[in-house]
């Protein structure tokens, strides 16, 4: 028993002070057994553009039907986030992880344009009954929660797509923003991701953000999201002043529905793992208990 209260204190003194005293149990306790109903992976074949992108469900124990994740990664996704997958799923909600076409194996070309359809199509998918039937999924408490490009895409789907609880975006990266500043900014966000994606070139996609600056932006979707449920997590790395902007389109437009939250860590928040996780879970668990689109009437 000693040797457990000293973790608890070590975890709560890794946490940032603003999150330590209210640090999940799903952080650092495992969910009870269900014998009938245990806890599992499924491997996933999702349709999209023609071709089947690779998802990973992790499946709570119980029942259900489950809230349930869908968890975006960036460009090109080196950190993907499974542990804030593990952790959600020990908070009772199923999460399902995807890698968008051409990339990490997923088959296709890569191209931003995709993402987001690949992001619908994952959700379509989820709602689909069968679907939700074999997952255990709830289709009326489904939210988003992405990283750097994924909290881009995150932020997109949110803002046409009523049905969703919500989004938590994580040091999100505006493509437009990007572009803004010309196609060598463009070239260098996706010079180095080669061996990750497939099928493309940073030429290309440089063309591609260029070609995209004036509606990709995310300040522009301030209209449509200041009614919707948004964590908006932001670090120190060259995308703070994409997500400063975004707050900012959000405060003018009266937002009511958005969480900030500021921590001093890098892109991937490499040391404060165990914070990332305790404001994220938080606020999916502060969520309401039916979907946005009933709940905001």
């Amino acid at each position: 028993m000693r040797l457990f209260a000293l973790c608890l204190i070590l975890l709560s003194l890794a946490a940032s002070p603003t999150h330590a005293d209210s640090l999940p149990r799903a952080i650092y306790v495992d969910p009870p057994e269900d014998a009938h109903n245990p806890a599992r992976l499924e491997i996933l074949r999702i349709p999209s553009g023609g071709v089947e992108l690779n998802g990973i469900a992790y499946i709570p124990s119980g029942a259900g039907p489950h809230p349930t994740v869908l968890l975006l990664h960036g460009m090109p996704g080196n950190e993907k986030n499974l542990d804030l997958a593990q952790s959600i799923r020990r908070a009772g909600w199923l999460v399902v992880a995807i890698n968008y076409r051409g990339s990490w194996g997923s088959p296709g070309a890569f191209h931003f344009a995709q993402t987001l359809e690949d992001a619908d199509a994952a959700l379509a998918y989820l709602r689909a009954p069968a679907n939700t039937a074999r997952l255990g999924a709830d289709p009326r408490r489904m939210a988003i929660v992405g990283h750097s490009v994924g909290g881009w895409v995150g932020a997109q789907t949110l803002a046409h797509d009523p049905a969703l609880l919500g989004a938590a975006l994580i040091s999100p990266a505006d493509l437009a923003q990007i572009a803004a500043k010309g196609r060598d900014s463009a070239r260098s966000f996706v010079v180095d991701d080669r061996e990750s994606i497939a099928e493309t070139d940073s030429d290309t996609l440089a063309d591609e953000m260029m070609a995209h600056a004036g509606d990709w932006g995310m300040t522009t979707l301030a209209p449509r999201l200041k009614d919707r449920r948004l964590l908006l997590l932001y670090s120190h790395d060259d995308y703070q002043p994409h997500a400063v902007a975004l707050i900012d389109s959000l405060k003018a437009a009266k937002s009511k529905t958005l969480t900030v939250g500021y921590t001093a860590t890098d892109h991937a928040w490499s040391d404060h793992r165990i914070s990332l996780q305790a404001q994220v879970i938080n606020w999916l668990q502060s969520l309401p208990q039916n979907s946005a689109s009933s709940s905001l009437k």
